[in-house]
């Protein structure tokens, strides 16, 4: 879930920095994935941002996409969340020749390099970004996405951070 995050900041002895947020329950909830091109080693980074939670009709979409852009199988390394379980059931039954699964253990978002995804935008990106509403907060958390996108040394720190090799 993407939300406006508080870091602490610099400011001179006595005048402490006041932001005033929203206060609501609205949210972002994001879809991503970094692809790795075989031959040129090339990353991509998809994403999809919705308004409502994911549910694995919204990941099978997503990953229905992502195959018509790719065009070959893609092994995918996920994560036990349970929309992850029920797209990746919907794929082997349907079109196992789409993809293929590899399972990170539970509770290891530090062996997964799409969290840092995450993480850049929240706390690097948009930290201390108070947005007006929902959807100032859909376009700069997209302008970050699409930021990272572009930065080919970002996306394969997230590969070292994860301490994997590319």
């Amino acid at each position: 879930m993407m939300q406006p995050v508080r870091r602490r900041t610099w400011a001179p002895r006595g005048k402490t920095p006041l932001q005033y947020a929203w206060d609501r329950h609205d949210r972002l909830s994001a879809i991503a994935a970094i692809s790795i091109s075989p031959q040129r080693r090339a990353l991509q980074l998809y994403f999809q941002l919705s308004r409502y939670n994911i549910h694995a009709d919204d990941m099978i979409w997503f990953l229905t996409q992502m195959h018509r852009h790719l065009r070959r199988k893609v092994i995918l390394v996920w994560d036990r969340y349970s929309v992850h379980r029920a797209a990746a059931k919907h794929f082997e039954k349907f079109h196992p020749e789409w993809f293929g699964f590899e399972w990170l253990p539970s509770y290891a978002p530090d062996l997964n390099p799409t969290e840092q995804v995450w993480n850049h935008g929240k706390y690097s990106d948009l930290a201390n970004f108070v947005p007006e509403d929902l959807a100032h907060l859909e376009k700069e958390v997209k302008k970050s996405f699409e930021s990272q996108c572009e930065q080919q040394s970002l996306l394969a720190g997230f590969f070292a951070h994860a301490d994997l090799t590319l």
